[in-house]
């Protein structure tokens, strides 16, 4: 468990130098998101959404400001070291699945716990218990080629639970998926948050995807322009 707050942003800029120039995705943001909160980010391309989302999981630094994950401040850390904190307390959904085709859906799911201290039967009840909890335990033995795009999504999120992390970040996860299949997502993203108590950070296009969260933050050319408290909209 992590000390609260889980995300504290401290007036965090990134600046990258490109062609001669300097391009400044995030400008000063400072946030706090605590433990167990769904949070839906939006904005348009270039707005610094997937910088944010980069920093929070360990992937890059700030230039200046603090990015203060699960008690750490991972400009602190080393490449190595922060490679291991992600390990540790993070794990990620994309809009593509990023499945192994020639693995099963029990197979991809275990691969990650390889790189972790676990037994193969710490790993295999690991495994099965995330397929379990998405819905696909009569679908372990079944290859991405035989699954819906849907099902492909729930195996991707299983593989993410399976190390059982402290922060979820979901990067457009229903982007590629059906009006039917995103609304399933949606509702697994929901029980996960609700039942599980996993910290979940969303980003995507999609207002009605953005308002199953608690909250909605928004950015606009790297300033956080609207922070929406979704949940207490909706009581």
């Amino acid at each position: 468990m992590c000390p609260q707050p889980i995300i504290q942003f401290r007036r965090v800029s990134k600046v990258y130098h490109k062609g001669g120039a300097d391009i400044h995705p995030l400008d000063e943001i400072t946030l706090t998101i605590q433990e167990g909160d769904f949070v839906a980010l939006m904005g348009p391309s270039g707005s610094g959404k997937t910088t944010l989302l980069n920093l929070l999981g360990g992937l890059d630094t700030p230039t200046s400001g603090e990015v203060i994950v699960c008690g750490q401040d991972l400009a602190a850390l080393s490449s190595h070291e922060r490679a291991r904190w992600r390990c540790d307390h993070v794990a990620y959904v994309f809009q593509a699945y990023n499945l192994l085709p020639v693995l099963t859906a029990y197979q991809n799911v275990e691969l990650p716990l390889t790189l972790m201290p676990l037994s193969r039967r710490q790993r295999r009840e690991h495994a099965l218990k995330a397929l379990e909890i998405v819905g696909l335990a009569d679908r372990v033995h079944h290859r991405p080629d035989e699954l819906s795009g849907g099902q492909e999504q729930r195996v991707a999120i299983a593989r993410a639970l399976a190390s059982d992390p402290d922060l979820l970040l979901a990067d457009e996860p229903t982007g590629d998926l059906d009006a039917h299949s995103a609304q399933e997502i949606m509702s697994l993203l929901i029980a996960l948050n609700r039942d599980y108590r996993k910290t979940i950070i969303l980003v995507t296009h999609d207002p009605k995807v953005a308002h199953a969260a608690h909250r909605e933050l928004h950015l606009e050319k790297g300033v956080l322009s609207r922070d929406v408290d979704v949940k207490n909209q909706r009581m």
